[in-house]
């Protein structure tokens, strides 16, 4: 298996599992409804695609390239993304329908749109974070080619 790969899943699944552990303490304690608490998702992604781009970059040495690096971090972000939301989906749609009802009242009454969209905002803020946090921490990792040296 590609080393990329299955670094990539490894460090997704851990990002997965550890999104899903947050969301059932915070749902045990009755927090699941304050939107503030997800901040710390971005947090579990963040530290989950930084340290799956230096697993990888440590484990290739020399060979590491910025295009490997940011295919480790955007598959490991798209694999915690996908997995979450069909958590997110089963968790909404059979496990306890009526929270999706709470967070989109509005919604309900002005656009009956409903669960669907929930699961379409995770997505899409799962894939956007994945790009913006995989292209920030590639300029860490990336190997330098200034020649400057200082006189």
């Amino acid at each position: 298996m590609n080393k990329s790969f299955s670094v990539a899943l490894k460090y997704g699944l851990f990002i997965t599992t550890s999104l899903i552990a947050y969301f059932l303490i915070l749902r045990l304690f009755d927090l699941h409804q304050n939107p503030w608490l997800r901040l710390l998702n971005g947090v579990f992604m963040a530290v989950g695609i930084y340290y799956a781009i230096k697993y990888y970059k440590l484990s290739v040495n020399k060979d590491f390239t910025y295009v490997d690096g940011f295919k480790t971090g955007l598959i490991t972000g798209f694999v915690a993304t996908i997995l979450f939301t069909a958590f997110m989906a089963v968790y909404l749609f059979h496990l306890d329908p009526e929270f999706s009802k709470k967070l989109l009242s509005d919604w309900f009454s002005n656009y009956e749109e409903g669960t669907g969209i929930l699961i379409f905002i995770i997505l899409i803020e799962g894939l956007a974070s994945t790009v913006i946090l995989t292209l920030t921490f590639m300029q860490i990792f990336k190997k330098s080619h200034n020649n400057l040296q200082n006189p």
